[in-house]
């Protein structure tokens, strides 16, 4: 397993154990308390547990050998499993806290034991927080000072952007709940209850539809990230072999990559076959020693 996967595993590891504690905690005071947004908060954590289960499963799919149907291996089939937490995120987290939340509007509810819906609250924040820095240390080996967003956007590692997705999604959900439980508390009306849970649908939803943009863009077919395809082009003309460097195609495919290449090779007009060949094998053996992500490797000498 590659680095970046194992990364991505002891994120899942974090948030799925964080999550579990959360939703337990959040049905009792759910039930207890008679609070909306505690409800919201509760599925929304039965539905990550759910997700990073998928994660997990869609980790295991993609360690599956190569065979003559996929010549390449499973690799991607992240990607499909990242698509459908992201829906999951959307629809049993964001949806439904939207109907909660107009469903309380329309036949509002007391808030019973607020203080104690309040503590739970308090006490998922921490949980909650311990599983985003695990996250952020994982994003933290990979990107270096690279700013969150900036990864966010140019990352290929689809499984470590929805735990991290996910993670702040719920920290704001959190917030939002503990202010709506407290309002309600406070001015003994339920309808903050309500107003929370529909302010905590409408984060989820929105986090939920950033990251299906960006996996979508893994599934159709994106390139390897800017930074990592600057070094292999200029790690290729670099090469004593190659005179000039014609074109440079790289593509994620999960935590590997392909990549093919187009070059001008040095003394083309008098070397032999035998040679031209030597010379390919040999860049090529360099590349995926300098490159380990680079499983795939595809050279084509041409002159133009």
């Amino acid at each position: 397993m590659s680095h970046g996967s194992e990364g991505s595993l002891k994120a899942i590891f974090y948030a799925l154990g964080a999550n579990f504690g959360i939703a337990l905690s959040k049905y009792v005071a759910a039930f207890w308390t008679g609070s909306g947004s505690m409800l919201a908060e509760a599925i929304h954590s039965t539905a990550d547990c759910a997700n990073q289960l998928l994660l997990l499963l869609g980790l295991k799919q993609a360690r599956r050998p190569a065979s003559a149907d996929f010549p390449l291996g499973h690799h991607r089939v992240t990607y499909f499993w990242s698509m459908i937490v992201a829906l999951m995120l959307f629809f049993m987290g964001g949806a439904f806290s939207v109907y909660e939340g107009v469903e309380r509007l329309l036949h509002p509810q007391p808030l019973q034991h607020g203080l104690v819906a309040m503590a739970v609250l308090a006490c998922a924040v921490v949980l909650e927080a311990f599983s985003l820095w695990g996250a952020l240390k994982e994003i933290r080996k990979i990107s270096g000072r690279q700013p969150f967003l900036v990864w966010f956007r140019e990352t290929r590692q689809s499984e470590l952007m929805v735990v991290a997705g996910e993670d702040i999604a719920a920290l704001l959900g959190l917030a939002l709940a503990f202010v709506a439980v407290a309002a309600s508390v406070i001015t003994g009306n339920p309808m903050w209850d309500a107003l929370g849970t529909l302010a905590i649908g409408s984060v989820l939803m929105v986090i939920a539809i950033a990251v299906m943009i960006e996996v979508k863009g893994l599934i159709v077919g994106e390139s390897a990230a800017p930074q990592l395809r600057a070094e292999i082009e200029a790690f290729v003309a670099a090469q004593a072999e190659v005179e000039q460097v014609l074109n440079v195609i790289t593509l994620a495919w999960g935590d590997k990559v392909v990549i093919a290449v187009k070059a001008r090779m040095r003394d083309m007009e008098t070397c032999s076959g035998l040679q031209m060949v030597e010379a390919i094998n040999a860049v090529e053996a360099r590349m995926q020693e300098r490159f380990p992500a680079a499983q795939w490797v595809f050279f084509e000498p041409d002159t133009r």
